[in-house]
């Protein structure tokens, strides 16, 4: 008897997939990819996209390796099953009278719109209720609507600051966090379970499951949002704002009206969302040149800080007068100043403020220093916001991660690069009518927890041998990990992966040195290795120009040093 083979079984996975896709664009990719006959059937249909901790996220297309309008109903149906069987947050069942609920909203991506609308019907045709929000709009407005409704899942769809040709599936769940396992792993068997989704498992447009909701939710999580800054602080300040062709400008400009500020001027040629983002190569404000047109209009106007959300408005990015020029503030100095700013204008010992372990360990010092709990997590904010969930005693009050994400309070259960621009404009108004910079608070901060100056290396590995490439090199680093790294002695190592680590097990080697730090760990949605590197001045003196320069040379070593561990140069 022959043996099929992966590509025939990838074939006939194509042709069922063809019966059931409801996309002309996508029918067409399909049936180009079958008529080739070549190794790109396997390539899309051999496996599917990973359903895990972030949802789904990928570059748009046919087949299973794809984000398409297949791939989310067949998501959106295992959300629903699992929901109904009495694993739901709320205990709910196909037998119970309480239908569970989801609040889905979506972005300004390619095909967003169509993947939202396409999930409420799914849900509705199994007998679960949604809220469709009246998008494109913010994640955080999806997660704080999640929470004020009391809804037992949120779905966004979005894929963030990933490349224009990418969308994805973020799910929450009833505590307004981000799924973890064992939800994530849960939904991925029923997503494997499944028979393929046709026509006839969707409810009608008018199904009574469905709300379509109005602005009202917007406007509450506007009037909501107002409460990360105080009635009666400074409010003298120049913003120019940029959405980076994304979701954020409405809202935005809405709280900071809301709260008191005058209008950011926002940059016209990204003002408008635009899935295309024509004007920047990589929709990301972290990435070198993103900010280049909010800088120059900021220059011409005279403008005191710049402020830049991602696409779909999550993260925060910011820039300020430094002397003659601009400074784009790393998410590392944003998350210490916008820190020292809410602990000094709050009061409590029950005060909790988390971050990731590849972010600075100045937020600890700064902890210490106002008297407050710290608590160090995985990476991703499904792991920061964790610490005050499991602890109800705790008064959650900050939260951030290096990549630019920042949660100001629990308001929302996320990052939330809306209310974290609003404290972040209160912090420099505030700095502003003292007659100082935020270039100077952020020297105090210096002297007084030590110049800190983080970065990250990324090294790819493409190819069908990247991952075990990866593997390995992991594998080694752990049985026979350096004694130093760029001249800085490992005082000792942490693996994240081993029986008893303090935080839940996951692929990371903490490297401690002397005067820093290394964090090593397989990127979760691509095919690199990172190291994020800190080095630290404990005791930086009066000449802080000097101190930064130095320690800048420093860094700059230690991520050289870092690239050739995680190539296996170096050993």
């Amino acid at each position: 008897m022959r043996t099929v083979t992966a590509t025939e079984r990838s074939a006939d996975t194509a042709r069922r997939w063809l019966e059931v896709d409801p996309d002309p664009d996508t029918r067409a990719e399909t049936e180009a990819l079958l008529a080739d006959a070549g190794d790109a059937v396997q390539q899309r249909f051999g496996e599917r996209l990973v359903f895990g901790t972030a949802g789904l996220r990928g570059a748009l297309g046919t087949g299973p390796m794809r984000m398409n309008r297949v791939m989310v109903r067949m998501t959106a149906s295992a959300i629903a099953r699992h929901l109904l069987t009495g694993n739901g947050p709320n205990g709910n069942s196909a037998d119970s009278d309480s239908t569970p609920l989801v609040v889905v909203c979506f972005d300004a991506r390619h095909m967003s719109d169509v993947f939202a609308d396409d999930t409420v019907k799914v849900l509705a045709a199994q007998g679960v209720a949604s809220i469709l929000l009246p998008g494109p709009l913010p994640t955080p407005i999806l997660a704080f609507t999640l929470r004020s409704k009391g809804a037992d899942a949120g779905i966004m769809v979005t894929a963030s600051h990933n490349p224009r040709a990418d969308n994805g599936y973020k799910v929450y769940w009833s505590d307004g966090a981000q799924i973890i396992s064992p939800i994530d792993s849960e939904i991925s068997a029923l997503i494997d379970d499944a028979p393929l989704p046709t026509d006839d498992d969707l409810a009608d447009a008018d199904s009574p499951l469905i709300t379509r909701a109005g602005q009202e939710e917007v406007v509450r999580y506007i009037d909501a949002a107002t409460s990360v800054v105080q009635v009666d602080s400074p409010r003298g300040l120049s913003v120019v704002y940029t959405p980076l062709h994304g979701v954020g400008r409405d809202t935005m400009l809405g709280v900071f009206e809301s709260a008191g500020f005058d209008e950011p001027l926002v940059v016209p040629e990204q003002g408008d969302p635009d899935p295309d983002f024509p004007t920047v190569e990589y929709p990301n404000p972290e990435v070198p040149g993103a900010l280049d047109l909010a800088i120059a209009l900021a220059d011409d106007t005279g403008a005191d800080i710049v402020l830049a959300n991602d696409p779909d408005a999550d993260r925060l990015a910011v820039a300020v007068p430094d002397g003659s020029s601009w400074r784009t503030l790393t998410g590392d100095d944003v998350g210490a100043l916008l820190a020292d700013h809410v602990l000094t204008g709050g009061s409590g010992h029950n005060r909790l403020v988390a971050t990731s372990v590849v972010s600075s360990r100045m937020l600890e010092s700064i902890a210490a220093h106002h008297g407050v709990r710290h608590a160090e997590t995985l990476t991703g904010f499904k792991w920061i916001v964790r610490p005050g969930l499991l602890d109800p005693s705790a008064d959650f009050v900050f939260g951030y991660e290096e990549a630019a994400g920042f949660a100001v309070g629990d308001l929302v259960r996320d990052k939330d690069g809306i209310t974290a621009a609003l404290a972040f404009a209160e912090l420099a108004a505030t700095r502003k009518e003292a007659g100082r910079t935020v270039i100077d608070h952020l020297h105090d901060l210096w002297r007084i927890h030590g110049l800190h100056r983080t970065g990250l290396r990324t090294i790819r590995f493409e190819g069908p041998d990247g991952e075990s490439l990866m593997a390995g090199l992991m594998d080694h680093l752990r049985a026979s990990p350096p004694g130093a790294i760029a001249g800085m002695v490992v005082v000792s190592v942490t693996d994240l992966a081993a029986p008893g680590s303090v935080l839940p097990p996951t692929d990371a080697i903490v490297f401690n040195l002397d005067g820093g730090r290394l964090v090593v760990r397989p990127s979760g949605t691509e095919p690199m290795l990172k190291a994020y590197a800190e080095v630290i001045d404990t005791t930086p003196g009066d000449d802080l120009h000097g101190a930064e320069v130095a320690a800048t040379h420093l860094l700059d070593n230690l991520l050289d040093g870092a690239g050739l561990v995680l190539t296996g140069v170096v050993t």
